[in-house]
């Protein structure tokens, strides 16, 4: 293979990647569904090598599994699988803010407001996934300045890991939303003034995990969650 038909193919991969994902995110594809290199190709209008490569990268993020005599589908995750990826989150998303919020900016902060804002008046009615899609900006915005890429690559690729199943998360938690926007405010509070680095890693982490116990609570009412530090 010559070099131009390795980087026009991983293009091409980049491009399916991006439009699979996208599906996968808005539930176009739901968890289960059959995921056709063949047809995806040529709507793509593509050869079906780079949809592989990009069905590849899926499976790594953990958004397709490969079953015997079937082929890629979009993975259903478990209960455990979700209980740990936002334990996970929580632990990399408090430690990432953390270390971003010295060098966040009055324009990243007046940023992050303006999307808490729209998160405030998307309760009015209620759409989980338009919801989500802005809860992640918001949280996108305050990690983004983390000097240290390995910690900042973590959190995103383990915010791919919920693809598929925060906006399942939200429709099963109604009263979560309004309390997590009041937190968000709480947080912004915190960073601009200049609050202790350990209580807003904390305060960060327990949004995190008030999520997780309210959706385990409403999966099991008769056995009550806590999380460590919620």
């Amino acid at each position: 293979m010559s070099v131009v038909d390795a980087v026009e193919i991983g293009s091409k991969s980049q491009q399916a990647y991006d439009w699979i994902r996208e599906r996968i995110a808005r539930h176009e594809y739901g968890p289960g569904y059959r995921l056709v290199l063949g047809a995806i190709a040529d709507e793509l209008d593509m050869s079906v090598v780079p949809v592989r490569e990009a069905i590849r990268r899926l499976e790594a993020e953990h958004l397709v599994t490969f079953e015997k005599n079937v082929g890629a589908r979009v993975s259903v995750v478990d209960e455990d699988q979700y209980v740990h990826t936002m334990q996970t989150l929580g632990l990399l998303e408090g430690y990432a803010t953390r270390l971003a919020a010295p060098s966040l900016t009055d324009d990243d902060l007046a940023l992050a407001g303006e999307i808490n804002a729209r998160m405030h008046h998307s309760l009015t009615s209620f759409d989980p996934l338009v919801y989500t899609r802005l809860n992640q900006q918001f949280h996108a915005v305050l990690f983004s300045r983390c000097p240290n890429p390995h910690v900042h690559d973590l959190v995103e690729r383990t915010w791919s890991r919920l693809a598929g199943l925060r906006d399942t998360s939200f429709s099963l938690i109604p009263s979560r939303p309004r309390v997590s926007v009041e937190e968000h405010d709480r947080i912004l509070t915190m960073i601009r003034t200049g609050g202790d680095p350990t209580q807003l890693e904390l305060l960060v982490r327990g949004h995190r995990l008030r999520t997780l116990d309210a959706f385990l609570d409403a999966r099991h009412p008769e056995t009550p969650h806590r999380s460590e530090l919620s």
